[in-house]
């Protein structure tokens, strides 16, 4: 039966071609998108999978940018660290030669001071990002190296970097001259000027706290001094009227002239100075510990006091060495975790692509085959439209 109301054929046709249509919006979209997948109207579990891998690749890649950070800021205290052992190398030599007699002991005092200050500036300008891990500023430093996920829970781990001190090592202040003219908080160090013609200072020493091979050290007017606590001077009953008389003798050979030194060991073990000469002169005093690896203690105005320096520099360089080495190590182990984790990154990535991507060429032969199709369906429906039209003919 043809009926002009209702017209199978075409609503057969028109279902057909709205499915075409539907098909190839979707492979059009594809096409467009580079995704087979991009809404959780696709397919909403592939799609959830995939915003989880991505907030993960996020975080890897958040995790890796941390790890290249702190491996610059282990870079520059490695590099600072191994320059550091290169110019103590350098003030070991002027120490060595220094412990002979027949040498010019000022002016491999002078060297010594500016081998120093650059290492002091060496170490001053070892900063990354405003974190400086040698000059003893800073605990150290914690990043994120890795995590890992089970369900909604989540499992970091970190590395940390220790800090170290090339400043100051192994120094510990002892107050070894309390009460002194200009004396500091801790009584470690002092500093006063005696001026011209009438200048005058007191230097009092305590060693009731000191040990055996600390060192107690004065510098006039850039002319230093030092006097070393031996396990006798220790065992004797006035460790401190030892480090006094010596100090006494030690200044007096300095020859400077208008410089007095009275020593009264009834008076708590102190030096009186006195300055009559016509120029005023600068005393600064500093105490280091045996095994202190602080610059200011070396001294090479002697023999006797460069061979110490010797000893000294010795345990410096060791010490700066074994920094070196462990900000070597620390930073090989950054670099390859970093390298890990860019791997693990690209390799999530790529599985997040086999999920969601699109198959272009499957999605090419798909759209070319979905528009000879649609063209089909379109012919089909204006053959369908047009059937009604054949009842004309039977009215003629």
């Amino acid at each position: 039966m043809t009926s002009i109301l209702t017209n199978s054929s075409a609503m057969v046709a028109l279902q057909t071609l709205k499915s075409i249509n539907g098909n190839l919006s979707d492979t059009q979209n594809q096409i467009s998108t580079g995704k087979a997948i991009s809404s959780a109207k696709d397919n909403a579990a592939v799609w959830s999978i995939s915003k989880v891998m991505e907030t993960d690749v996020s975080t890897i890649d958040s995790i890796t940018s941390s790890l290249n950070l702190g491996q610059s800021t282990v870079s520059v205290a490695r590099q600072a660290a191994e320059s550091v052992v290169s110019k103590l190398q350098s003030m070991q030599e002027i120490a060595v030669n220094a412990s002979s007699d027949n040498v010019d002991h000022s002016t491999l005092t002078e060297q010594m001071g500016q081998l120093a200050e650059s290492i002091k500036s060496v170490i001053g300008s070892a900063q990354f990002n405003g974190l400086n891990l040698l000059d003893g500023s800073s605990s150290g430093m914690s990043m994120l190296s890795s995590f890992s996920r089970s369900g909604n829970t989540i499992t970091t781990s970190s590395l940390t970097v220790e800090a170290k001190d090339l400043l100051n090592g192994a120094y510990v202040a002892k107050s070894a001259s309390p009460g002194t003219t200009g004396a500091s908080a801790t009584g470690d160090t002092f500093a006063m000027t005696l001026d011209a013609t009438t200048g005058t200072g007191d230097i009092t020493f305590d060693t009731s706290t000191l040990a055996a091979g600390d060192t107690v050290s004065l510098t006039i007017s850039g002319q230093k001094v030092s006097y070393t606590l031996s396990a006798e001077d220790m065992a004797s009953t006035s460790p401190s009227a030892l480090v006094a008389t010596g100090l006494k003798s030690a200044i007096e050979s300095l020859g400077i002239s208008g410089l007095t030194v009275n020593y009264d060991d009834t008076s708590a073990d102190t030096l009186s100075l006195s300055n009559t000469g016509g120029t005023a002169l600068s005393v600064t005093g500093q105490y280091a510990n045996a095994g202190s690896t602080d610059l200011a203690t070396l001294d090479v105005s002697t023999s006797t006091a460069a061979a110490a320096s010797v000893e000294k520099l010795s345990a410096l360089i060791s010490q700066a060495t074994a920094v070196a080495s462990y900000y070597g190590s620390t930073e090989t182990q950054l670099s390859d975790q970093a390298d890990f984790m860019s791997t693990l990154s690209d390799a999530m990535t790529t599985g997040i692509g086999s999920l969601v991507d699109a198959d272009m060429e499957e999605a090419s032969a798909r759209l070319t085959a979905l528009q000879t199709q649609q063209q089909l369906g379109i012919q089909a429906l204006s053959i369908a439209n047009q059937q009604p039209q054949t009842i004309l003919s039977l009215f003629k």
